[in-house]
């Protein structure tokens, strides 16, 4: 898969993330053909190669060639997209973007998202930003976005709205669970529409994950202040498959092994009724766990404990802790992201004596096949035959 990965040490913005993404390789052309399929006039955009810090890096500018004192809805701006002869990707990040954005200013107004009136949200170049954005993440292929940690900035900024603080009131609504910070010079370095973008597109937040890095473009914000570039860097590769010393393990005929990255969710508990802790199990699997361990431990005090260990991936991890805070007693749960490398395998059912048993056959990298007759296909076996587990397994494995 191919991974987008921003880099916002020194915040992020709309026009910071075009600059990024033409400074990568998106053709300005393409990024102009594909947004007259808004039917949007009264703009030109343009990009341009400039320096922060001595840092070469790519400025993408739009520029009004009208005023309108016209303020658009945030269902103005969901029919006109979902009107454009955008490619449905591209509707669907940018109708994504623009719904946490509009969700943010309903909440700092006080108002339903219909009736918000979207001044800054309106305007045409923030319009052509947010679905620019979209059309870069698909025109660069990008399946999944991350970002590091985002600085804010500080101070002041002057809006619409009059002066607000940094970050700006929809801003700070937007970067609610996401990993921020300020520091460096008294500006908006993070705007709405940045973390905007952020916010709808990205799943994880964090340091640079472990990737081949292909290319990796600089946008570069307006303001040019010593002692830091003012650029957001997008870093752009794919996974890295993770196998003996570091190679892809190759399977004789049938393909590479599947290297995933996940997430363990580990809590120490001493001071949980364990009759609680199967149903615990339960309801992980149901969310869609993928491994649930439990190891005795000694924990503070001299007590007897346990550790929770749950493997899941990085989409459903919140139901997974959502979970653990309900039904165990833990008042908190480490997160580490890990990566499993798993070989490839099918289901086959066989026929023995005592009934259909299913059995998991699993193919080796140098192509032989391993197997092992499922546990719930042979307790069932078993019961209904009357005759022991291990003598339906046994059976299952000679087939």
């Amino acid at each position: 898969m191919k991974i987008g990965w921003f880099d916002c040490f020194s915040g992020i913005s709309g026009d910071m993330t075009l600059g990024a993404m033409v400074d990568a390789g998106l053709p300005i052309a393409k990024l102009r053909s594909e947004l007259k399929k808004l039917q949007l006039d009264g703009y030109t955009i343009s990009a341009s190669k400039v320096k922060r810090c001595g840092i070469s890096a790519t400025k993408v500018t739009v520029r009004l060639t009208k005023k309108s004192a016209r303020h658009r809805l945030y269902p103005d701006i969901v029919k006109m997209i979902e009107k454009s002869g955008l490619s449905d990707e591209e509707k669907k990040r940018a109708l994504d973007i623009f719904e946490k954005l509009a969700q943010a200013e309903s909440k700092v107004h006080g108002e339903p998202m219909e009736k918000v009136h979207f001044h800054e949200v309106g305007a045409v170049d923030s319009i052509v930003d947010i679905v620019g954005a979209s059309i870069g993440f698909c025109e660069l292929g990008i399946g999944e976005v991350q970002a590091s940690a985002v600085n804010t900035g500080s101070g002041i900024v002057n809006t619409s709205h009059g002066i607000l603080p940094v970050p700006a009131p929809a801003t700070a609504f937007l970067l609610q669970a996401i990993p921020a910070y300020a520091d460096g010079p008294q500006l908006e370095l993070t705007t709405p529409t940045g973390a905007s973008i952020l916010k709808s597109q990205c799943v994880r937040f964090g340091p640079l994950p472990l990737m081949t890095v292909e290319r990796i473009g600089h946008g570069a914000g307006g303001h040019d202040f010593a002692g830091r570039p003012n650029i957001t860097r997008l870093f752009i590769g794919t996974t890295v498959a993770v196998g003996t010393a570091g190679a892809t393990i190759e399977a004789d005929n049938t393909g590479k092994v599947k290297v995933e990255r996940l997430l363990e969710l580990v809590t120490n508990i001493d001071d949980m009724n364990p009759e609680a802790i199967p149903s615990v199990f339960d309801a992980l699997f149901e969310a869609g766990a993928l491994d649930v361990t439990i190891t005795p431990i000694q924990m503070k005090k001299g007590r007897p404990g346990v550790c929770f260990a749950v493997l899941c991936g990085l989409e459903n991890s919140g139901a997974m802790e959502k979970i653990l805070f309900e039904q165990t007693s833990t008042l908190g749960v480490r997160r580490r992201e890990v990566q499993r490398a798993s070989l490839p395998r099918r289901i086959k059912s066989v026929k023995t004596r005592y009934g259909a048993v299913e059995v998991k056959i699993a193919i080796l990298p140098n192509g032989r096949e391993k197997c092992a007759p499922e546990f719930e296909s042979v307790r069932k076996a078993a019961v209904k035959q009357k005759v022991s587990f291990e003598t339906v397994y046994r059976a299952a494995l000679k087939r």
